[in-house]
């Protein structure tokens, strides 16, 4: 089972890339999402690789970033939404990360407007995968590291866990203002984690 490759990008053809590894040429399918962020031909490129191995053939799925490797094998595990289904969904114009919130926080609506999914899968995604692209954002915030672009909101006296709840949110992308809001909101039980807190403030953020 191939789960990497790294070779020259020999070309493309639609939504199909040429990898050649050491003169052998590998056709692998991206999202529209790596594709855009895969360099020019003949540069070398590192893909994480699905296969898909059926009776009639072989077939190649890869993706540049952990993220959308990770977001793809959640969505091959609900049903009637295969590979080629999954690739559809991560080419809806959406980097993984905005998808994962909006399956996490149940925006049907939002999910409907990519192209290829209905209202039966929209739903299905967020009644299968709600709980797990929660989990995803979490893992992708804990390991993103801190940009410039959007600082993190003061630390005040609310406690540590609020404020690595607050902390976790402006890694996110979200605005101080919502992230203030939101978290000042949040209660604080007997037993309360910084995952499950952050899992109520997701649900919680505007739409």
């Amino acid at each position: 089972m191939i789960a990497r490759l790294r070779g020259m990008l020999a070309g493309r053809d639609g939504t199909d890339v040429i990898v050649d590894v050491n003169g052998v040429g590998y056709e692998v399918v991206c999202s529209l999402f790596t594709l855009a962020a895969l360099p020019p031909d003949g540069e070398t490129v590192t893909l994480r690789i699905y296969t898909q191995a059926l009776e009639s053939k072989i077939t190649l799925y890869g993706f540049l970033g952990a993220d959308e490797r990770a977001l793809f094998d959640l969505l091959i595990t609900v049903k009637n939404v295969g590979p080629s289904t999954a690739i559809g969904i991560l080419s809806g114009g959406h980097a993984p990360r905005d998808i994962a919130e909006l399956i996490a926080r149940g925006e049907v609506a939002r999910l409907v407007k990519i192209k290829g999914v209905g209202k039966k899968t929209a739903e299905m995604l967020v009644v299968e995968l709600r709980e797990k692209c929660e989990m995803l954002l979490l893992t992708l915030a804990a390991g993103a590291p801190r940009t410039t672009t959007t600082a993190p909101p003061p630390r005040t006296s609310r406690g540590p866990l609020l404020d690595d709840v607050a902390s976790a949110l402006a890694q996110m992308g979200w605005r101080p203002a919502e992230v203030e809001k939101v978290v000042a909101e949040l209660t604080i039980d007997d037993g309360a984690t910084v995952e499950g807190l952050l899992r109520q403030a997701l649900r919680a953020m505007p739409r």
